[in-house]
């Protein structure tokens, strides 16, 4: 059974990420940091007849996100799919003449340095298979910066620096690597289909090869 770790899992996007995949035969590792709101929604999705297992790890201790990639692996199966998608801090978001170099350090450490050591403990296995997916979930600053939200505009161009280079890197080994770029909170965008319609945009860009970056909507007309 094909496996998702999505990786900043919670009641929103990554539980509807998880159903869509589970829907397709995915078995989903639910990661992270609250080891009891995981295990309530792995409960609701194996109620609903879908395989999950709940992972606690923190993108900020590269320690506990590998053990976690590595226990869901050994409990689940190699992963398949991997969704870098953890909402970024609220600190992250204060205006450019409050930046610190230390929060601005660790919003890199969340964003670019989290993916690259996610990235690690996955990759052999999806060469090794010959296939896979990886997809970074990022908001609006990560192609355009903006003066008051100055952690993120710092650190998600650089990780979606990595994310693009790791395409062009891997585009020949059937690998994917995609980048959905969400310009603002999802409720606000007012979307048809909603939270699903998003999901489904995710598992489209999971199962067919196209460029690097996808935009939801078009920049001017999110948020952030």
């Amino acid at each position: 059974m094909p496996v998702i770790a999505i990786i900043g899992a919670g009641p929103g996007l990554g539980a509807a990420v998880a159903r869509k995949f589970g829907r397709e035969g995915f078995a989903i590792a639910l990661i992270s940091r609250n080891q009891a709101k995981l295990d309530g929604m792995a409960a609701e999705l194996t109620a609903a007849g879908f395989t999950a297992g709940a992972y606690a790890a923190d993108v900020l201790t590269p320690v506990s996100l590998e053990a976690a990639l590595t226990r869901a692996a050994d409990e689940l199966g190699p992963i398949t799919a991997l969704q870098y998608s953890p909402l970024p801090s609220r600190a992250y978001l204060k205006p450019v003449l409050d930046l610190t170099p230390e929060l601005a350090l660790e919003a890199l450490q969340f964003s670019a340095l989290g993916l690259i050591h996610a990235v690690r403990a996955v990759l052999p296995t999806m060469r090794q298979a010959g296939s896979g997916s990886i997809i970074m979930i990022n908001g609006g600053t990560s192609v355009k910066a903006r003066a008051g939200f100055a952690g993120t505009s710092v650190a998600f161009p650089s990780e979606s620096a990595y994310g693009e280079m790791l395409h062009d890197a891997l585009e020949g080994e059937g690998i994917r690597v995609n980048q959905l770029v969400i310009p603002g909170g999802i409720p606000q965008l007012q979307l048809d289909n909603g939270i699903d319609g998003v999901a489904d945009r995710i598992w489209d860009l999971h199962a067919g090869a196209g460029p690097f970056r996808t935009m939801l909507i078009p920049l001017e007309d999110g948020r952030e």
